[in-house]
């Protein structure tokens, strides 16, 4: 009987050395909708799909990054791109999951929509893992987005003159290509050149599609990026008049772009310029 309880003690001695020798961070969730993910089952996840480009220690540095450009996120800086909540924060466990499945137009970074929803809270669970920030903080509480309010010109117009005004055209060109005459200067926060985005690329935004999304982009800032957050320096009537111009700037048909060609055919000579030479004549 002794030799039997000696065991059991010995037994669970072991088991409580073997846990504590185990990566902490394995013990990080994430709460995706009504699934909670697991880091351990993410672990293989990430090894299969996503090591080869963010790499082993999730630091961005697989072997396939020094061909990629953007270059993979840096789990372990904890900074993203694509969140509700606002800048500086931590994104939600939801925002992560919506990386994930969306993936990142223009980049390296495809859809995981083919992976379950399990999955996928899975390997949020473990990219959590490798940023101790996920232990002492914890996620921003997503801005509040308003109803937009009406499309119309004199929205569009506005917006026009916000986008001249606040001088996006700098870093996304007059045009919204991409091509401003700061956008050559750009680096992100690790150093790295970045490109500003170039709205005639489709019906895709960086972080989604939809006029909401694009209004969340303007309040939340994309961290990490020179492209900061307005919330204190543009009211939510202002954003969505910004959301309506910039939908003008897409080869795609909008109800945004249908309104500015009916109005630009009619009024072409009262058009300002965007850009340096704004200040000559017309609107």
């Amino acid at each position: 009987m002794k030799t039997k309880i000696a065991f059991i003690t010995m037994a669970l001695g072991f088991s409580l050395v073997f846990a504590a020798a185990l990566p902490s961070g394995l013990a990080q969730e994430s709460h995706v909708g009504p699934l909670t993910g697991n880091a351990s089952s993410g672990k293989p996840l990430y090894k299969r799909f996503c090591i080869g480009c963010h790499g082993p220690a999730g630091d961005g540095q697989g072997e396939n990054a020094p061909w990629i450009d953007p270059k993979p996120r840096d789990f372990t800086a904890a900074t993203f791109k694509c969140r509700s909540t606002p800048t500086g924060t931590l994104p939600t466990d939801d925002d992560l999951d919506n990386a994930v499945t969306r993936g990142f137009v223009t980049t390296n970074m495809p859809s995981w929509n083919p992976l379950t929803p399990q999955q996928r809270a899975d390997l949020v669970a473990y990219i959590k893992t490798f940023s101790p920030r996920w232990k002492t903080d914890k996620p921003g509480i997503p801005i509040h987005i308003p109803a937009e309010t009406p499309v119309t010109i004199q929205s569009v117009l506005h917006g026009r003159e916000l986008f001249q005004k606040m001088e996006c055209w700098k870093c996304h060109g007059p045009a919204g290509h991409g091509d401003g005459p700061s956008a050559a200067t750009l680096t992100d926060s690790k150093d790295q050149p970045i490109r500003p985005y170039n709205f005639s690329t489709g019906s895709r935004f960086k972080c989604g599609q939809t006029n909401q999304d694009l209004y969340r982009i303007f309040m939340t800032g994309v961290d990490g990026t020179p492209m900061p957050s307005f919330a204190d320096v543009i009211q939510p009537n202002d954003a969505w008049d910004l959301v309506h111009f910039l939908r003008t700037l897409q080869t795609m048909h909008t109800p945004e772009l249908a309104l500015w060609q009916k109005y630009s055919s009619e009024h072409a000579s009262e058009i300002k310029p965007i850009g340096p030479d704004a200040a000559s004549g017309g609107n």
